[in-house]
């Protein structure tokens, strides 16, 4: 089978709605990542198997998966002909931060009210004019998810801290643009660096360093989607250089920024 790569992507004017994201892949795989947003998916044809905190899950039939921020996962076709899904990246305001961990839980409802809804409001956004549709169309939506976590999140027991790996998640957020060196960080979060990164991946699931990377794509996409060309988006966002930004941009998302890019415009 040959490989295929389509990707449509772009930001409309709706508050909330931070990148809509249409792609087709064959083969293409996701490493592990992380969103600084919420990730709302639905897949057309095919399936997609992925892994969120140590736990497989996936996409059968009218299933609405919801991945958290901050949480990571990966994400690879669990059929032979692959799958072609639709995302909707939104804004941290459109769902509490408390409803993180239902979302990790549980993060594929079997809904197909709620698969029809994000569906429509994926053909309105479409459309340049019809935004107040797709704000009203998003609030529903927004209304519905809502009605699956709370119930979860009041049975869910609280979880202890998890210290230094979480001062160390926050000081590669601060320092996204310019980075950290792990004795530096070490220094700063009061832990010996092989005890830190051991104590951040056992606790995230990923490699600080791979922390750091999909965060600075993820800022990418954005600044990408602004009409920015990839050599000024390299720097803005911590990459030594365009090639350095290149490389880890097509391992996470499958294609080059300067091809993302252009799909804004297509789409």
């Amino acid at each position: 089978m040959v490989s295929r790569h389509e990707v449509f992507a772009w930001r409309p004017r709706v508050p909330g709605v931070v990148e809509v994201f249409h792609a087709h892949f064959t083969e293409h795989a996701y490493p592990m990542h992380v969103h600084d947003v919420w990730t709302l998916l639905i897949v057309d044809n095919g399936a997609v198997r992925y892994d969120l905190n140590r736990r497989e899950c996936g996409t059968p039939g009218d299933t609405v998966s919801l991945l958290p921020p901050q949480v990571p996962h990966n994400g690879s076709p669990a059929t032979p002909q692959g799958f072609r899904k639709r995302v909707l990246y939104l804004d941290l305001p459109q769902l509490d931060k408390g409803l993180i961990g239902p979302a990790v839980d549980h993060p594929d409802m079997a809904d197909p009210l709620l698969r029809r809804r994000v569906g429509r409001l994926h053909s309105v956004l479409a459309h340049p004019g019809d935004e107040l549709e797709a704000e009203s169309r998003l609030a529903l939506i927004g209304e519905r998810l809502r009605g699956h976590l709370l119930p979860r999140l009041a049975a869910r027991p609280p979880k202890p801290d998890r210290g230094v790996a979480h001062s160390l998640r926050e000081l590669l957020d601060e320092r996204l643009l310019h980075g950290v060196t792990l004795d530096d960080a070490a220094k700063l979060v009061h832990a010996h660096p092989t005890h830190l990164v051991r104590a951040f991946s056992t606790a995230f699931g990923i490699a600080p360093h791979q922390y750091l990377m999909a965060r600075r794509v993820d800022r990418a996409r954005r600044l990408l989607l602004d009409g920015r060309p990839p050599a000024e988006v390299a720097t803005a966002v911590g990459f030594y250089d365009q090639s350095h930004l290149t490389r880890h941009f097509k391992r996470f998302i499958g294609i080059t920024p300067g091809r993302y890019a252009r799909t804004a415009a297509g789409a």
